[in-house]
């Protein structure tokens, strides 16, 4: 299928790895070019370059989207077509570790930074008529899961944010939507599973299986499909789809609505 997006500009946020380089690939295979960025410059540059091989243009830029300089830069690269905004989840725990700070960082980095991007970028897509952001945040919008309170409070904000705004310029044709991952095998699986295994006195790889057993697709997501929603979402199709929470768990969490 065309995506009907050769030749547009996207931002990705977080995308040197994991989901957030599933979704760049992505794009870049439907011919869009990129801003990429991260904190780590060596892994974000071996991206860049792989990212390049699909005939696209790529721009890397080493910052944190988290903190006012590192949004700064990556927006110094603008006018952007689409946006995904993506930022690592906060540490697991139980309520009575959580601290005040505890939560304002995971605020700052899983709602307030996506929050801000969109508020530098959307009026440029508004004016221009057409625009597409993507906000990666998880299952637990859907299901909270008890030890990851404070992603969980975090990303509903944001999606209370983006319910409300998505349906304010989507006239304008401008099209907001969260993708909500599950379990993908990546970095921050294997970090969840590891704490597990030591919580449970269990090896890594049965902590794994455990995990896996749960899922009703038998097996953790990959980047590449979860890139494929993201593409889709940001593409010519997605028009009539606005403000919405797509899941993308293997059937994790039960629920019809």
């Amino acid at each position: 299928m065309d995506l009907g997006i050769r030749g547009k500009r996207a931002l990705v946020c977080a995308s040197s790895k994991g989901l957030g380089y599933g979704c760049a690939e992505a794009l870049a295979e439907a011919g869009v070019d990129l801003v990429i960025n991260a904190r780590g410059s060596e892994a974000l540059e071996a991206a860049a370059e792989r990212l390049r091989g699909h005939g696209v243009n790529v721009t890397a830029i080493a910052a944190d989207v988290t903190s006012e300089e590192g949004r700064a830069k990556v927006l110094a690269e603008g006018p952007f077509d689409i946006l995904v905004t993506n930022a690592g989840g906060p540490p697991p725990g139980i309520w009575s570790d959580w601290t005040r700070e505890d939560f304002l960082k995971a605020l700052d980095a899983n709602m307030l930074t996506p929050i801000a991007l969109m508020t530098a970028i959307v009026p440029g897509m508004v004016d221009r008529g057409w625009g597409r952001v993507v906000n990666i945040t998880s299952q637990s919008v859907k299901a909270p899961i008890a030890q990851l309170g404070l992603s969980n409070a975090a990303r509903t904000g944001l999606t209370g944010y983006v319910a409300g705004t998505s349906r304010q310029v989507a006239a304008q044709g401008v099209n907001i939507n969260n993708l909500l991952p599950g379990s993908h095998d990546t970095d921050r699986i294997a970090a969840l599973n590891k704490a597990a295994s030591e919580k449970q006195g269990v090896s890594l790889d049965d902590a794994r299986r455990a995990h896996q057993a749960g899922i009703p697709a038998g097996r953790y997501g990959t980047a590449a499909e979860f890139g494929a929603m993201c593409a889709f979402l940001c593409s010519q199709h997605a028009g009539f789809i606005v403000g919405q929470n797509v899941l993308l768990d293997g059937g994790a969490t039960v629920a019809t609505i």
